[in-house]
């Protein structure tokens, strides 16, 4: 007798190279900027800049959860590395975030630099294996996301890419989806959904951007700084 098949449904793999990671980077840099400017120097006058703006924290989170991802990242030092230049740079942009942000009164919540941050430490304790990593790992998520920006939506876009590329599947899917959906709690809108057509079409970017690495970290406290300084000298309120 004929045996009888069996048909298991696979996810797609995740298949980004350089120059699509290079483009889903530049691009979420770009918007991050436009929003920022929106904020800091037009009071959020413009809804077209805060809505391209909702785009650029989904993007960077494919892109760190995608690298993290990558075969033999442990192994390479990747998630410390990471982490010591998301501490870094994260610390330093702190200032710039509370006053372009107004946040006058205390320095909650943490800049996007600490929510990619505990991202990368929790991936890097379930990489580790074992039951009481992965309960760290769970306490960090549980804890970290109430104190950053983006909340556990932006963690979860972050674990969910790097889930989803390690080993496609349904659940690292949905996480995904559903942090994507859970950003209206923050954001008031679902632009964010916006970033599924972008990464739908990153595959097919055949230009050759510059990865400049450090750069990418180095911009974040840069250009807030520079903000801040623009909208105090703007005001007549710059710092002496």
């Amino acid at each position: 007798m004929p045996s009888e098949s069996r048909t298991t449904l696979r996810w797609p793999a995740l298949v980004l190279d350089d120059r699509a990671l290079g483009f889903i980077k530049w691009l979420a840099l770009v918007l991050m900027v436009i929003d920022h400017v929106n904020t800091a120097l037009l009071d959020g006058a413009q809804p077209w800049m805060h809505a391209a703006g909702r785009v650029a924290m989904p993007l960077f989170a494919v892109a760190l959860g995608y690298n993290l991802g990558r075969e033999g990242a442990r192994a390479a030092g990747a998630y410390a590395r990471t982490a010591w230049r998301l501490l870094a740079f994260g610390a330093l942009a702190t200032p710039a975030f509370m006053q372009v942000n107004d946040l006058h009164a205390g320095w909650y919540p943490l800049n996007m630099m600490v929510s990619l941050l505990v991202a990368t430490l929790a991936a890097a304790l379930i990489d580790g294996g074992g039951a009481w990593r992965r309960m760290a790992a769970g306490v960090l998520v549980a804890v970290g996301g109430g104190l950053v920006e983006f909340w556990w939506p932006g963690i979860g876009l972050c674990l969910a890419a790097w889930a989803y590329h390690r080993h496609p599947s349904a659940a690292a899917a949905l996480l995904f989806f559903a942090s994507l959906v859970a950003l209206y709690a923050i954001h008031a809108n679902h632009w964010a959904l916006a970033a599924v057509p972008v990464l739908a079409l990153a595959p097919g970017w055949r230009m050759a951007l510059p990865r400049a690495r450090l750069f990418f970290y180095a911009f974040y406290p840069l250009h807030l700084t520079a903000l801040w300084l623009l909208r105090d000298l703007g005001s007549g309120t710059l710092p002496t």
